[in-house]
C-alpha cells in the first residue's frame, strides 16, 4: 500500500486508518495527494505494473471554483505562508477537535497545482477500464473542497462514500 499526503502534509495516514484497504496493489491519496496518487496510479498500469485499487480521500476538487478565489488562495499564502497554514488547519479539522499532523514546508507551485487541477473524467475512466476500483471518500462537513461538485462528479466513474457529519480529515468528532 502507498500513501500520498495531502497539502504541506506528512504522516497523517494514521487519520485515514478506518478506511484504508491494506495492500501491496492498493494506493491511497489524501486532498492533494489523491492528485499525486492519481497520477502514481497512471504511470504504474502504463509501466505494466498491477493496482487493485486507489483510493481518494477528500480529493483536492477545485475545478469548480473560481479565479478570484483561486488567486485569493495563491495571494493568502504568499503573504503570510504560516498564518496561512494555522487557518487551512483549523478548516480541515472543522468542526472537530483538531489532531497531530506533521508539516512540511509548502511552495507556491503546489498550491498552484492543487488549485488549478482539472480531473478529467476520461482518464478516471481508463483506470476503471483497466479494473482498478475507484473509491473516493468525502465529508459533508468539508471546509476544504467543494463536496458536492466532487460528489456529483466522481459518481459517474467511483464508489463514492459520503460520511454526513465528517470534516475534510473525514472525522466525525
Amino acid at each position: 500500500m502507498k500513501f500520498f499526503s495531502g497539502f504541506s502534509l506528512t504522516n497523517e495516514e494514521y487519520l485515514f486508518e478506518n478506511f484504508i484497504k491494506r495492500s501491496d496493489y492498493t494506493v491511497c491519496g489524501f486532498s492533494y495527494g489523491a492528485i499525486k496518487a492519481f497520477d502514481f496510479v497512471k504511470r504504474e498500469l502504463k509501466d505494466g505494473r498491477r493496482v487493485d485499487a486507489l483510493q481518494l480521500f477528500s480529493p483536492a476538487f477545485f475545478q469548480t471554483r473560481d479565479d478570484k478565489f483561486k488567486r485569493l488562495q495563491m495571494l493568502a499564502h504568499s503573504k503570510k505562508r504560516l498564518e496561512y497554514m494555522r487557518q487551512f488547519i483549523d478548516s480541515c479539522f472543522h468542526p472537530y477537535n483538531q489532531k497531530i499532523v506533521e508539516f512540511k514546508k509548502s511552495s507556491q507551485e503546489e498550491l498552484f497545482e492543487l488549485l488549478n487541477y482539472e480531473w478529467i473524467l476520461e482518464e478516471l475512466q481508463e483506470l476503471v477500464d483497466k479494473g482498478v476500483k475507484l473509491e473516493v471518500y468525502l465529508g459533508g462537513e468539508d471546509k476544504i473542497i467543494d463536496v458536492a461538485g466532487a460528489r456529483e462528479f466522481f459518481l459517474k466513474v467511483a464508489t463514492v462514500t459520503y460520511i454526513k457529519k465528517a470534516n475534510h480529515f473525514l472525522q466525525t468528532n
